[in-house]
């Protein structure tokens, strides 16, 4: 594998305009709003489809994280491999639909195993979508702004989520559950053939002025030198244990709510989830991503240093949240760990993407991904719904509450993994092929 420098002509002016990269950004985070709406809005649903289809916590945890993520990581190795050699602006456009397409179907779901498919469905699509993203971003936007550029598009997460969490809320009490998937996921079909017909395909290595000669290495190299790499071990399981707490804080808050305060109905709460998560989440995610990129002009080691401590941050915020016997006042406090817990994601894609060669990039981001959603969104969610099954013996309709104070201290764990990654990162990142 070879590559090597170009004339030394900015190859962003010659290929791109600044409108062009700053659109193309744009338009993949909302490619990534579409991904998080359909894979997030049956959190605010499960009431009523557990009510409906007579399901289990365990089983709502199956439908929101396991089965979910199972077919999500197996195919998203596959799929960022074919990125690394092939169109990714054409993937991304392929996954949107397919996503969007089963999305709808879970509408015409009548029993645990029809809903299941869809969402099996559902998270095949998704795989394709992040990757490609991911590597076209970083074609556009330098190291110094990767982070930042990364983040943003990960803002798509928390905007994702405000809008599943508002519009099935409101929806779900006006028309019931099976409508929202419809209103959900038929505008994504829309939304890949913009992708298809207005954005273009980066050249590899552009942000760094490098011409690519070489074809994308094979999957074994890839993971070697990812495995090889101590920060990126670390980081990865930091990160996938950081989506442990997250996604399953995210899949049950809204039941926890509802079954604590007693709520009737969705939209209200749906309308404060998502709002939260758009306005602090959103905030968190970019600053995060901002932040490593000034503090890590001095020192590399920033970018593991922001995400460690902002997720050991968050562990008492979360604890008063879940502890707390007022409505209003646990959720004014949610809107600080909200911000902390989502400053952790563009360090770490920006520091997996600055430890590998340019034709690794989608492989890598599928790689982390992996991890990721292994854990995070195939145990998480799973997870917390098998211990409030099990805790209902001894704490009654309070065992969700309890499955959520035990699930936060998992945050500390994560918080030790990114210091740990800080220790090499820096001889990590001067050791990446060229």
């Amino acid at each position: 594998m070879s590559e090597t420098s170009g004339t030394g002509s900015p190859l962003v002016e010659e290929h791109f305009s600044d409108q062009e990269k700053y659109y193309t950004l744009v338009i993949l985070t909302f490619v990534y709003i579409f991904n998080f709406v359909d894979r997030q809005v049956l959190s605010i649903l499960q009431e009523g489809i557990k009510a409906d289809l007579g399901l289990s916590d365990t089983q709502l945890g199956l439908l929101s994280g396991l089965s979910f993520a199972l077919f999500y990581v197996s195919f998203g190795i596959p799929i960022a491999r074919f990125a690394d050699k092939s169109s990714r602006r054409n993937i991304v456009a392929a996954a949107i639909g397919t996503w969007s397409f089963m999305t709808a179907m879970c509408g015409l779901a009548q029993n645990f195993w029809h809903l299941l498919g869809a969402r099996i469905g559902v998270g095949i699509g998704e795989a394709g979508g992040s990757p490609p993203a991911h590597s076209m971003i970083s074609d556009l936007f330098p190291p110094e702004q990767r982070a930042t550029a990364l983040a943003f598009y990960s803002t798509g997460i928390n905007f994702g989520v405000l809008l599943g969490f508002v519009i099935g809320g409101i929806v779900n009490d006006i028309y019931g559950w099976r409508l929202v998937f419809f209103i959900v996921g038929i505008p994504g079909i829309v939304m890949a053939l913009l992708v298809r017909f207005t954005l273009r395909e980066p050249p590899r290595g552009m942000s760094e002025n490098k011409v690519v000669n070489a074809e994308a290495p094979p999957f074994r190299d890839v993971f070697r030198l990812l495995r090889s790499r101590k920060s990126f071990r670390h980081m990865s399981v930091a990160a996938g244990l950081h989506a442990f707490v997250g996604y399953g804080v995210t899949t049950w808050i809204a039941s926890f709510l509802i079954r604590t305060y007693d709520l009737q109905g969705t939209s209200e709460i749906g309308i404060w989830l998502g709002l939260i998560s758009g306005t602090a989440g959103a905030t968190g995610t970019f600053f995060g991503g901002y932040l490593a990129d000034k503090l890590g002009k001095k020192d590399k080691r920033w970018y593991m240093w922001v995400s460690a401590w902002a997720t050991i941050i968050s562990v008492p915020l979360l604890l008063v949240v879940f502890l707390l016997n007022n409505y209003y006042l646990a959720l004014s406090i949610y809107l600080i760990p909200a911000f902390f817990s989502s400053m952790y994601l563009g360090p770490t894609l920006a520091m997996t993407h600055g430890i590998v060669s340019l034709r690794m990039r989608a492989l890598a981001s599928a790689i982390l991904f992996f991890v990721l959603n292994l854990i995070g969104l195939g145990m998480g969610p799973f997870m917390t719904g098998f211990l409030s099954d099990q805790l209902i013996p001894q704490f009654g309709a309070e065992s969700l509450r309890y499955a959520l104070v035990c699930l936060v201290f998992v945050y500390l764990w994560s918080g030790v993994h990114y210091l740990i990654a800080a220790k090499t990162l820096r001889e990590d990142l001067a050791n990446a092929p060229a």
